[in-house]
C-alpha cells in the first residue's frame, strides 16, 4: 500500500490523520515540523506528503516550495491540509507546487478522494 508522510505541528491533528489513513490500509509517518518533514521526505521517498501550512520554523508554504523544486523530492506530490481558508492561500500553496489544498477539518470522503486520484496518477 501507499506510504504517506503527514507533516503536522498539531499532535492532535497528526493523530486523526494517521488513524484515518492507516484504517484504509496506508503506511504512514509523520513529521512535527517542515524542516523535519523535509528530511523524512528526502530520506523514506514516501509516495504522497500532507502538508500543513502553519508551523514554527519553515512553514508548510517554504517546505513544499523546497520539496517540489529540489529533484530528489519534485515527484512526490503534495496536497496541503491547513485552516488558511482564503482563496489567495489556496493559490499560494499551488503556486508553490502543491497538487492540492484542503481546508481542515478535512471532509474524510473527499480527503481520502483526492488522494485515491493523485495516487491513481502515478
Amino acid at each position: 500500500m501507499a506510504r504517506i508522510l503527514i507533516i503536522e505541528d498539531s499532535a492532535t491533528e497528526s493523530l486523526a490523520l494517521s488513524r484515518m489513513l492507516k484504517d484504509q490500509g496506508y503506511e504512514v509517518s509523520t513529521a512535527s515540523n517542515g524542516e523535519e518533514g523535509i528530511r523524512k521526505a528526502r530520506d523514506s521517498k514516501p509516495d504522497l506528503i500532507l502538508m500543513d501550512v502553519l508551523m514554527p520554523g519553515v512553514n508548510g508554504f517554504q517546505a513544499t516550495r523546497r520539496l517540489t523544486r529540489d529533484p530528489e523530492t519534485a515527484s512526490i506530490p503534495v496536497i496541503m491540509v491547513t485552516s488558511k481558508n482564503q482563496e489567495t492561500d489556496r493559490i499560494w500553496g499551488l503556486r508553490q507546487g502543491a497538487r492540492d489544498y484542503v481546508i481542515k477539518p478535512p471532509d474524510r470522503a473527499e480527503l481520502l478522494a483526492k488522494i485515491d486520484s493523485i495516487l491513481d496518477q502515478r
